[in-house]
């Protein structure tokens, strides 16, 4: 496990905390970790989408972890990372301002697959005007663990937490947090899949449609309705889904 001190420099050699001692599995208080985190489990496994299994996750996290705020930031392919869920305008002001900038904790946590430390926002050096930023809206420690899958992997994202108090995350709380983020990452990535399958098989059905109608108006079969739906997907540059959905909705082609 990588880990960084208050300037995000990585401390080479330091060993992960055992689940046990995350959750203090020798006393009660460790039945109690463990059974929240199975409840936790549950909730995501039992969440709609994407967003609401990562808004499951900064909620419990919040009850989990002695932090003022709590935000999930995903990698999204290509494109900007995106905010799904926060638990305070603060952190998406937070998240904005780095993604703006692309520098600060996240984007390091991201790009890097670390866990990143910082014990005082007053005192870090690495990203002066990120550090200045958050100070003035009254977060003193941040937390921010990537959402990873396997080793090779690229990172599904990154939870940051966030506390008012310097020193506000113990080593405890670290570890808690990365099981937290490794139940969030599996999470999240069953989520995506699911939408991903879900669109797939909207997107088949609505080309069916407007196959459907091609055939009827063309006195046409199958593999040809489906060409010209192709042909006119590859002649505008638009997706075969959004040509059905057109010819469907307005019973025209786009031009």
């Amino acid at each position: 496990m990588d880990h960084t001190d208050q300037r995000g420099a990585p401390i080479d050699g330091a060993p992960p905390r055992p689940l046990t001692a995350a959750y203090g599995a020798n006393d009660a208080n460790g039945a109690v970790q463990a059974d929240v985190f199975s409840q936790l489990a549950v909730e995501m496994q039992a969440a709609a989408g994407v967003e609401e299994t990562v808004d499951a996750v900064v909620q419990f996290a919040l009850q989990a972890l002695d932090c003022s705020y709590a935000g999930v930031a995903l990698h999204a392919k290509g494109e900007r990372p995106a905010i799904p869920a926060v638990t305070d305008a603060v952190v998406a002001e937070i998240y904005q301002f780095q993604l703006d900038s692309n520098e600060g904790p996240l984007i390091a946590s991201m790009r890097d697959r670390a866990t990143v430390l910082i014990c005082d926002t007053a005192a870090d050096q690495r990203w002066p005007q990120w550090a200045e930023k958050v100070t003035t809206l009254g977060v003193r420690s941040v937390l921010d663990v990537p959402l990873t899958l396997g080793q090779a992997s690229s990172t599904v994202g990154v939870l940051g937490l966030y506390s008012q108090r310097p020193d506000g995350f113990s080593t405890d709380d670290e570890a808690i947090a990365q099981i937290l983020a490794r139940h969030a990452s599996v999470a999240v990535a069953a989520a995506r899949h699911e939408e991903t399958m879900a669109a797939a098989v909207d997107a088949r059905k609505l080309v069916g449609q407007a196959m459907g109608i091609l055939m009827e108006r063309f006195d046409v079969d199958g593999d040809r309705a489906f060409a010209i739906l192709r042909r006119y997907s590859q002649d505008t540059n638009t997706k075969l889904r959004d040509v059905a959905q057109q010819l469907i909705h307005t019973r025209q082609l786009p031009h």
